[in-house]
């Protein structure tokens, strides 16, 4: 039997504009959530005594979602579908995993400012680096959520022309993610 596998194309199936704007809606709604936890909540332990972990252990999750991107991109190329579904499900839930931990990290900790003087190469490149980071990953949800729900509903044409955005995206979000967190580790100490 060979080790690749494909799934039966369908025909181009229209997507009900409800679904769309269902995941678009929840998306908004997750973005202000987390816009709310990071600027206006006031954080339960201002001391930093509890679970300091987290913001490696996001970095982690992003690491293993960027490994996992990489792993499914190379999948599908080879037309390993069973495998790319797998690697990008394993990506979906390192994602998922980091979200809980990093909103745990904000309600617990507060926003995170970097103790470095707000000028020269390091500052420019970190707060470059964050900023796309965080309007990239507001754009990645969606773009996610809609990937899967065309893959999981069989509208694979929709499914490759939406993920040829979604993939870099998500990637580089997923890398960013890694990237601040090493920033913020090596200045903070």
């Amino acid at each position: 039997m060979p080790a690749t596998s494909t799934i039966p194309q369908r025909e181009y199936v229209k997507t009900p504009p409800s679904i769309i704007a269902a995941i678009l809606g929840i998306s908004v709604v997750a973005s202000l959530f987390l816009f709310w936890l990071v600027y206006y909540h006031a954080p339960s332990d201002t001391n930093h005594t509890r679970l300091l972990f987290l913001p490696s252990l996001n970095a982690v999750f992003n690491g293993a979602s960027a490994i996992a991107l990489l792993v499914g991109f190379s999948y599908v190329k080879a037309k390993k579908i069973k495998q790319h579904r797998a690697a990008m499900f394993t990506a979906f839930i390192f994602s998922t995993l980091f979200l809980v931990s990093y909103i745990a990290n904000h309600a617990l900790h507060g926003e995170y400012k970097l103790p470095i003087a707000h000028v020269g190469g390091l500052w420019h490149f970190y707060l470059y680096t964050l900023l796309s980071h965080i309007f990239l990953s507001v754009v990645a949800l969606p773009l996610i959520l809609i990937t899967f729900f065309f893959s999981l509903t069989q509208r694979f044409p929709q499914h490759r022309t939406i993920a040829r955005y979604t993939f870099p995206i998500w990637l580089y979000v997923s890398v960013t993610g890694v990237l601040v967190a090493v920033i913020q580790a090596l200045v903070h100490g």
